[in-house]
């Protein structure tokens, strides 16, 4: 198994904001508005935020849309942000196109609008981004899938669970990651399901929770119940579809794969109902973004992105007990301490 060197857990440039976190800001006023207060991610985000902003002096109000997809509560949200007189928004768009116009005004009105861990369509339309390479992250459980499965992947049945019919960037992105990283062609990689190869059953929506996941898995299967891999936009989707598969005695033998990172998802991992996840780090997305907001406040000062990319990368790690040599990775164990939720 190849181990990570402690430096490597966020980037290089991650260390490097780490190193230098603003003085601080109190009196600015500030906003988050994530997808739901419900997914251990969005909570952990919160925490994260809070902590940061209470520790700089910030006064942070947040939001939450009902449901993933909730677009109209999230321009809601900008628009009371915009009214109190926010200096900054961090923002987890459910509609990644949807909220690019109000989006747009908050910044007209001279807010900083940072984006976390989904990229807005077009990425532009934010000040900044801070998030996980998240085709990097899809790219990693796709090959450590194909180098697991060896010969078996060129007969292989994949069900494909995204997360939302309007297919937000991030659902795009992992999607198209990891069958690229399968080695399977994506001949329109802006959006997922345009792929021809017979491998795959189906592509069906899970709204990234369990229940979601679990309905998912038991159309995928009424199409095809010789489904032998499975891959999931994140671990409560992936929860969901163990269920299905266990409720017909089909959960020896199918692997699912999922992004993610979180405790109860690392458990699975351990647990062998999960066979690799990809790890991100909401944590610092949330601190980092509060942190930047601290800096527009004082000197104006804009973040930067990650040199040859064009947002700022929190990193990513793929997490396995059964390793393979192409890919690298960390085991559970390992996972564990690092996780969050």
């Amino acid at each position: 198994m190849t181990k990570f060197k402690t430096s490597a857990l966020l980037g290089a440039a991650a260390l490097a904001l780490l190193s230098a976190a603003p003085a601080t800001a109190a009196g600015v006023k500030a906003c988050l508005i994530t997808k739901t207060d419900t997914n251990p991610f969005f909570v952990k985000m919160k925490e994260g935020a809070l902590a940061e902003a209470k520790k700089l002096g910030i006064d942070l109000k947040t939001y939450a849309g009902k449901i993933d997809g909730d677009n109209e509560s999230q321009v809601n949200a900008i628009e009371a942000c915009i009214a109190d007189g926010a200096k900054g928004i961090l923002l987890t768009a459910s509609d990644t196109k949807a909220i690019v116009p109000s989006v747009e005004k908050a910044r007209k009105h001279g807010i900083l609008v940072i984006e976390l861990d989904t990229p807005l369509d077009p990425i532009t339309a934010a000040d900044m981004t801070f998030a996980t390479d998240n085709f990097e992250a899809g790219k990693l459980i796709g090959e450590w899938a194909k180098e697991t499965l060896g010969d078996k992947a060129k007969s292989a049945k994949i069900a494909m669970l995204d997360l939302a019919v309007s297919q937000p960037s991030v659902d795009v992105l992992r999607d198209t990651g990891f069958l690229t990283g399968f080695g399977i062609s994506v001949p329109d990689k802006t959006r997922w399901g345009s792929e021809k190869d017979p491998r795959i059953v189906g592509h069906e929506v899970t709204a990234g929770n369990e229940e979601g996941g679990q309905k998912a898995m038991e159309t995928l299967l009424a199409k095809d119940p010789g489904i032998n891999l499975v891959y999931t936009i994140n671990e409560p989707a992936a929860a969901g579809a163990y269920q299905a598969l266990k409720s017909v005695g089909k959960e020896k033998g199918v692997m699912i794969v999922s992004i993610d990172g979180g405790c109860p998802g690392v458990k699975n991992v351990k647990e062998g109902i999960i066979g690799a996840t990809s790890q991100q780090y909401p944590l610092l997305m949330a601190s980092k973004g509060i942190d930047a907001i601290a800096e527009w406040a004082k000197d104006g000062k804009k973040p930067e992105a990650t040199a040859g990319k064009t947002f700022f990368d929190t990193g990513v790690k793929l997490i396995t007990d059964h390793p393979v040599a192409a890919v690298p990775s960390i085991d559970s164990a390992e996972g564990l301490k690092l996780c969050w939720g």
